[in-house]
């Protein structure tokens, strides 16, 4: 649920990068930090659990205009990919104005990718939202890999994008896709806030 603060006219969006483990959730979010200038981001939050990280920071986009006079900044999280930090990636969902989900493009991922999927769903109904009602972008990242190694957009579409959603290639080690899959998130939770603002 977006945050607003009236006195600095400030509104807070929370976007959530969900998925397997290692499938480039983390990569995402140091590629955006280590390009978004200094003056436009926060200070980036690692929280390390045993073999894998939850990683926060929240920054102020450039371009993306105001809400109702309201300047709009965003807090991006990563959750653990391993099952069994349930309980972690439960609460940071919590409150999340949309998920980007990225999924591993390698071919022998896709149970895992599938799994996840389920996971945010159920984990989404757990607090009592529907995650059709939830802004929701899939990245397909790890696409530099040897073509016989990964699935192809179309094939990953038919596999985990269940309503149409967004879809973006992606090869998060280099970049490419990183910032279009920001945008795409960005545009949908921009345009339901829109919608819910009052006018």
């Amino acid at each position: 649920m977006s945050l607003v603060n009236f006195s600095a006219r400030e509104i807070t969006c929370k976007i959530v990068y969900y998925g397997p483990g290692r499938s480039g959730k983390t990569t995402n979010l140091h590629y955006i930090y280590g390009r978004v200038p200094a003056d436009r981001r926060g200070t980036m939050v690692s929280l390390a659990t045993q073999t894998d990280r939850t990683l926060f920071f929240d920054f102020l986009p450039i371009e993306l205009g105001t809400i109702s006079g309201f300047a709009t900044r965003f807090q991006l999280y990563s959750v653990p990919g391993q099952v069994y930090y349930n309980a972690t990636r439960k609460l940071v969902l919590q409150g999340a104005d949309g998920v980007v989900f990225v999924a591993d493009s390698q071919a022998r991922q896709l149970d895992e990718n599938i799994e996840s999927l389920q996971n945010l769903q159920a984990n989404l109904l757990e607090q009592g939202v529907d995650v059709r009602a939830v802004p929701l972008v899939l990245q397909y990242n790890k696409q530099d890999l040897p073509p016989e190694l990964i699935l192809q957009q179309n094939e990953l579409d038919d596999a985990l994008n269940f309503r149409g959603l967004p879809s973006v290639p992606a090869d998060a080690l280099s970049g490419r896709g990183v910032f279009e899959t920001l945008k795409a998130i960005s545009a949908l939770v921009l345009r339901r806030l829109s919608q819910e603002s009052p006018k």
